[in-house]
């Protein structure tokens, strides 16, 4: 058997509002918020400084509501470019103790120190790392101490600012247990009535279901659930985990709450054509497409549908959002839109597959494939591409900054 692993979560401290702060020393002490677009009704508080959150604000609040409940609020655009920069050096940190990180996002990671652990106590290297990122980058962050990433990731969340927590999987009983399931990593607020509806509502209740159970309600993610309310998590920390695309997708918050079809359906098309670019930028296409709606009254609603073959040309992707959201739409004033196309994969990896519409069309294709496979027997497999691949470095591959600062990483 092998030994305990010992797994730090490092998630920092409102990031992006202690990124100014740092920035801008003046600015300490002082609420704080970063809105996506401070001047319009769609600007919405991304983050925003211990001091701001003390005084009622909290993330995706409106910034006018923002600005009644605290008129001193200083409000910034995002500086994504300054972000960017922080968190590669917060990395490079943690790098100089172990290979074995994982990042989630740009201001959070899970670090292995199973093989250092052995020399030093867990809590030393915390709290070394802690006063490295605070006095090297003047940021906050807490830190998770746990046998495995569930349980860091929790014991991160249990003290901000500048917490260092140990959970210990003998503890969750008296920790987690009594806990109600909405406060549990990984349920959501759908997730949290479904288990509600089955009169489970803390993380103990959730833990001592009969998995057969949870099983039929909520498949494979209730049996996942279920394990980590006991603790249980085998993930490895795995350095590649974050690089490996799992959904394209855009979203957008309308400037005001929208009842029109033909603005809606323009809408559509703007956001599809803006995933459609995405994925041709990164070369990747989807087998799923869904939609997302957010009504005035800020209730969600989403819909999807899988396909047989990846899709990934604007045309399509607009068709069947449009299908989608005429099936689930009740006419409520609409305030945010989204496409999504996920479980992508690249697209020279993709294989459409025959049916009756396209069997006729790879008839005629055969012979090519034939002669194909005698040049690739003779002069070696991959010889022949099936098309140019064109190196496109443009906005559009650059546009979810939640991952894409991860390229960053790639050259450390």
């Amino acid at each position: 058997m092998g030994k305990a692993r010992i797994i730090f979560h490092v998630d920092m401290n409102s990031f992006y509002a202690s990124v100014e702060q740092s920035h801008n020393p003046a600015l300490k002490g002082k609420a704080i918020a970063i809105a996506g677009n401070p001047k319009e009704r769609r600007g919405i508080i991304v983050t925003s400084s211990y001091e701001a959150r003390h005084k009622g604000i909290y993330t995706t609040m409106n910034v006018g509501e923002a600005l009644r409940k605290c008129p001193e609020l200083i409000l910034l655009p995002p500086d994504f470019p300054k972000y960017r920069a922080a968190s590669k050096a917060m990395f490079a940190i943690l790098r100089s103790y172990s290979e074995l990180i994982e990042p989630v996002s740009i201001d959070e990671g899970y670090l292995d120190i199973t093989e250092i652990a052995q020399e030093r106590h867990p809590i030393d290297i915390a709290r070394e790392i802690q006063l490295r990122i605070m006095n090297e980058l003047d940021l906050p962050c807490s830190i998770g101490i746990a046998p495995n990433k569930f349980l860091a990731k929790t014991a991160s969340d249990m003290k901000k600012p500048m917490g260092i927590t140990i959970l210990r999987k003998r503890e969750i009983q008296e920790k987690l247990w009594p806990l109600p399931v909405i406060e549990m990593h990984g349920v959501g607020e759908s997730t949290a009535k479904k288990l509600n509806a089955l009169k489970i509502h803390t993380i103990g209740e959730l833990a001592n279901v009969d998995e057969y159970i949870i099983r039929q309600s909520l498949g494979k993610n209730g049996v996942r659930l279920r394990m980590r309310a006991n603790g249980e998590d085998s993930r490895e920390v795995d350095p590649n985990a974050i690089f490996e695309t799992k959904s394209v997708g855009n979203s957008t918050t309308l400037p005001i709450d929208e009842t029109d079809v033909d603005e809606l359906e323009k809408t559509f098309f703007k956001l599809s054509e803006k995933v459609a670019e995405r994925l041709d930028a990164k070369k990747l296409c989807g087998s799923t497409i869904s939609i997302q709606i957010r009504d005035a009254d800020w209730h969600n609603h989403s819909k999807s549908k899988t396909f047989q073959n990846p899709v990934y040309n604007k045309e399509m992707i607009f068709e069947e959002a449009i299908k989608l959201f005429h099936k689930s739409w009740n006419g409520a004033p609409i305030r945010l839109l989204g496409v999504t196309v996920s479980n992508v994969l690249e697209r020279k990896q993709s294989v459409e597959q025959l049916s009756i519409f396209n069997f006729e069309h790879f008839a005629k294709q055969e012979p090519i494939y034939e002669l194909i496979d005698s040049i690739e027997k003779k002069f070696g497999k991959g010889i022949i591409q099936k098309g140019v691949e064109i190196d496109k470095t443009s906005y559009a591959s650059k546009t979810s900054f939640s991952k894409d600062f991860l390229e960053d990483l790639k050259d450390h």
